[in-house]
């Protein structure tokens, strides 16, 4: 018998990550996620699945800790992999191996999060024969490995490490009496800490290259800037990789594209030009001419939309921007509870006529393709629901320098593809894909040469099944897509329908508000949501302006204005739900994270239309969040308002929800994590210290030992125990219709 989704059937979820193709595009490898045996910490393992979905898939690494990052060897024989393992075996009883330092880790899910200790890190690469046998162990570098790939004739491997040298630094045992050492922290730049792995001002990621058999590794880059995603020249003679490479690095966001020469360790920029640019992503092409890039070059104020780039590979190069003419954005960051949708990533088709991509059209997230070599003259981009990019939408269309195909269709979200060529310009493509109402598995599909429609889901070969038992008798609902239209802007929304009440009037709805400002809502499936509507309340969500996916006019749409626009948008889509009959106009509730935390707190100062209100991670003090916390500096403020808090400090506090916080009767839950870098918890002690002088409703849930992270990746009891409390204060005023707060809770366990 079908069954309502339970905050607690988040203890079940296993969740696909990091898909890789094998080279002869036989086989997929993937990384599963879990909740570990006690429900506060996570376990990864590396599956292993026939792309061909001829078998089902099957778990080939122990996944006793982070088994990770799997990658196969030029030849398809090897599959080199990130694991923590070592310390679990050492635990076990084996003890440390001769000569080698035991070292332990404190995982962190973040992408890039560094180790708290100089010995603190057991993750390295081991080594997978794929025909049988056991994995081995292959670096030991002191600070362990983020990231790897294998050269292209498979002799060596590049991988990027926070270790200085090869020698673990030991810790000289302290005497009797002596005072310990000293643990001051001198600061002398900004971006000195990053939300999810604490301070960095001291430890650079940098790249080395490691020999395949041996282990032996040297360092190729050095210096006090931080070294990002990289990819080898087909020739195996230089890497291209991402690094912040510039004076005073610590008061922008630039990133450029630089190349290395693997033998005389000369490095030179790729990415020329005068002003300030941004390009990640990097990937060469088949023949080694060009390199390929996500990125743009800052065009005034407010967020950019980032295009596919192509640059010759020599240094000091202008580009050509290859989606501009689109409105395409690329990697947009899309939002769930579930799953992260990784950075964007770049491939080559064999013979090097395209790059593929992915980019939301209208909430889908699907798979595209640019030619990598413009023509003359503009050709318009072909694939459903292309015709319409001159709108600014989020289609693509109009006139382009490069023509532009859409390979997916559907209500979906496609992402962490990888690609391999096949014969005649095909490519065959690997990805996970989740809907509103199916968690995400790995598919693969086969993209010929020339496409005549793009692949709807029958051609997309599901080759996993991880769910098929966990969430096979939960009932799930499905959203109504939604259009309304503000000051000229086209808004998109999903209405959650809950069931109508007993005495004939709509469900209360519950408004949910994302993040960023600059990311979107979409065909994505959100766990908090499901269980409101299991609860007895309907939720609605939308794009307001300020989100991606829409094309640049759009995003740029709050510039100067996080308030009063954004909020007329999501207020008009309410208005439009009330006038159908599909929600309760006298039982509404609003809650957001981050920015939607921001617009939450903004829109109960601004309206008592909302009988409860839950505010999480939220800026509600302009000024100091702009000058604190990891992207505290001269960069975000500037970015969203054209002006610095100390150039403006009255425009900030105009735009600051805590100004209004004497107009706030909507009883309110400030939700804030203690470790939360990104949004500093003084955002919420504010808000919560001047409310409660003003004797408003207001209750402050304080998180312990999470970041800003907490609903997408934090330890899974919490993140149970969040969406308890979310359902808990909606239920509360909009279903019982009670008045004062919710009693604080006897038992705070959850239970399942």
């Amino acid at each position: 018998m079908p069954r309502l989704p339970l905050p607690s059937d988040l203890h079940d979820l296993r969740v696909p990550t990091d898909v890789r193709l094998s080279p002869d595009g036989r086989w997929v490898a993937f990384t599963v996620k879990a909740a570990g045996p006690g429900k506060d910490d996570y376990r990864e393992a590396v599956w292993l699945a026939p792309a061909d979905g001829s078998a089902a898939a099957r778990q080939v690494t122990l996944g006793s800790r982070h088994d990770t990052h799997p990658r196969w060897s030029p030849d398809g024989s090897r599959l080199a992999f990130l694991s923590d393992r070592e310390a679990v075996l050492e635990a076990g009883g084996g003890g440390s191996r001769p000569g080698r330092v035991a070292f332990g880790r404190r995982h962190s899910d973040l992408p890039g999060a560094g180790e708290d200790d100089l010995e603190d890190s057991a993750t390295q690469v081991w080594i997978l024969p794929v025909a049988g046998g056991e994995a081995a162990e292959l670096t030991r570098l002191p600070h362990g490995v983020r990231d790897l790939a294998w050269s292209p004739d498979g002799s060596r491997l590049c991988v990027l490490s926070t270790s200085e040298t090869t020698t673990a630094v030991t810790r000289r045992r302290r005497e009797p009496g002596e005072p310990p050492e000293s643990d001051y922290r001198f600061i002398d730049r900004l971006q000195y800490q990053y939300n999810g792995a604490g301070f960095t001002h001291d430890r650079f990621a940098h790249l080395w290259l490691v020999d395949a058999t041996s282990g032996d590794a040297r360092r190729l880059t050095s210096g006090a800037y931080d070294d990002g995603a990289f990819d080898w020249s087909p020739d195996g003679r230089r890497i291209v990789f991402e690094s912040r490479r510039h004076r005073d690095h610590d008061l922008d966001w630039q990133m450029d594209l630089f190349l290395l020469d693997v033998e005389a360790g000369t490095i030179a920029r790729l990415t020329g030009g005068r002003g300030r640019r941004d390009f990640s992503a990097p990937a060469w092409s088949p023949d080694g001419r060009w390199i390929a890039a996500v990125g743009h070059r800052y065009q005034g104020r407010g967020p950019a939309r980032r295009d596919v780039w192509r640059f010759p590979a020599a240094p000091e190069q202008q580009g050509v921007d290859l989606t501009g003419a689109t409105d395409l954005m690329v990697g947009a960051s899309m939002g769930s509870d579930l799953f992260g949708g990784g950075g964007p990533t770049l491939h080559w088709s064999g013979d090097g006529r395209w790059i593929s991509f992915t980019a939301p059209i209208e909430g889908s997230y699907e798979l595209w393709r640019v030619e990598a070599e413009a023509p003359t003259r503009a050709s318009a981009v072909r694939g459903r629901a292309a015709d319409a990019a001159a709108a600014g939408d989020g289609s693509a269309g109009g006139d382009s320098s490069a023509r532009v195909e859409r390979l997916t269709a559907g209500r979906h979200y496609v992402s962490r593809t990888h690609q391999v060529a096949l014969d005649g310009g095909a490519v065959r493509v690997a990805a996970t894909v989740g809907d509103p109402t199916h968690p995400f598995e790995v598919v693969v599909a086969d993209v010929p040469a020339d496409l005549p429609a793009p692949l709807t889901a029958p051609s997309l070969r599901r080759v996993s099944d991880l769910m098929a038992t966990r969430w096979a008798d939960v009932s799930l609902v499905e959203p109504a897509t939604r259009w309304h239209e503000v000051d000229g802007r086209r808004i998109q929304g999903w209405f959650y329908p809950a069931p109508t009440r007993d005495d004939g009037r709509p469900a209360p709805l519950v408004v949910e508000i994302h993040g960023g400002p600059a990311t979107l809502y979409g065909y994505s499936l959100f766990w908090e949501w499901q269980c409101l509507v299991a609860a007895g309340m309907s939720v609605y969500a939308c794009n307001p302006r300020g989100s991606e996916g829409y094309g640049q006019d759009f995003v740029r749409g709050n510039f100067r204005d996080w308030g009063d626009g954004p909020m007329a948008d999501v207020m008009a889509g309410v208005d439009s739900l009330v006038a159908d009959g599909l929600a309760d106009p006298d039982r509404l509730g609003v809650t957001g994270g981050s920015y939607g935390g921001y617009l939450t707190s903004w829109i109960v100062g601004h309206t008592d239309r909302f009988r409860a209100a839950l505010t999480a991670r939220s800026v509600n003090d302009m000024t100091s969040q702009m000058l604190s916390g990891d992207i505290g500096g001269p960069m975000f403020g500037l970015e969203e308002y054209g002006v610095n808090p100390w150039e403006d400090h009255e425009l900030y506090w105009r735009h600051s929800p805590i100004a209004y916080a004497d107009r706030v009767r909507t009883p309110l839950l400030i939700q804030h994590a203690e470790k939360d870098l990104r949004v500093p918890i003084t955002q919420a002690e504010e808000f919560f210290a001047v409310l409660r002088a003003f004797r408003r409703p207001v209750r402050l849930m304080r998180v312990p030992d999470e970041s800003h992270e907490l609903t997408r990746s934090g330890t899974p009891f919490r993140r149970v125990e969040n969406i308890v409390q979310v359902v808990g204060w909606f239920r509360h005023f909009l279903v019982q219709g009670r008045r004062g707060l919710p009693p604080l809770p006897r038992e705070k366990r959850v239970r399942p």
